[in-house]
């Protein structure tokens, strides 16, 4: 049980964090995306790269690669930009994995706890006999609490796996379009300056 009741902390104070830290305006805020775009768009570059630098977020972090690399070809520049897009990827998905484990884990220890009853209930069996039914019940209270236990970290655990990887794969999308966007912008402004 104290496995059990370790891993759902852990579970509760991971998925409380990732509820946290994959909030849109955590990642890609649309008043910034909205600000940066138009100053591309007007070819501020400077001005988009300092704000895109005083941003803590993954939008941002994006933004002023491709700011940075805007000289470059469109290959390495769209490289580039997908480079920094796997690196803020991964970063969303931290602490994934460790939902997952537990959300598989926890079931397992239910079990482990269920085997170790049913144990003490045959040990019981062949001790006393079947004829006490009371010393019987330890055993089979063990098993069950366990089950129990380790079923109820286990299934809200894996709901909440579930949700942060969706949640995850929906942020992914937002970057990418911001990515493409600014791209698309920069790639105008290249072709205006080569007229």
């Amino acid at each position: 049980m104290i496995p059990i009741a370790l891993f759902a902390t852990i579970a509760l104070v991971t998925f409380l964090e990732r509820l946290w830290s994959l909030r849109r305006a955590k990642v890609v805020p649309a008043s910034y995306v909205v600000k940066v775009t138009d100053m591309i768009r007007q070819g501020r570059f400077d001005e988009a790269t300092k704000l895109s630098r005083s941003r803590p977020v993954a939008a941002a972090r994006i933004i002023e690669a491709a700011l940075d690399a805007r000289d470059r070809s469109h290959e390495r520049l769209k490289e580039r930009i997908e480079e920094v897009g796997r690196r803020e990827a991964a970063e969303l998905e931290r602490f994934a994995p460790v939902l997952g484990t537990i959300a598989a884990i926890s079931p397992l220890l239910g079990l482990l706890g269920t085997v170790g009853g049913m144990i003490l209930t045959f040990k019981v069996i062949e001790t006393v006999g079947l004829g006490n039914v009371a010393s019987l019940a330890g055993g089979i209270s063990q098993a069950l609490v366990t089950t129990f236990a380790g079923l109820t970290v286990g299934i809200p655990t894996l709901i909440g796996h579930r949700w942060v990887l969706s949640r995850v794969d929906s942020l992914v999308l937002d970057l990418e379009e911001v990515a493409a966007g600014v791209l698309e912008e920069l790639e105008v402004h290249r072709e205006a300056g080569a007229a």
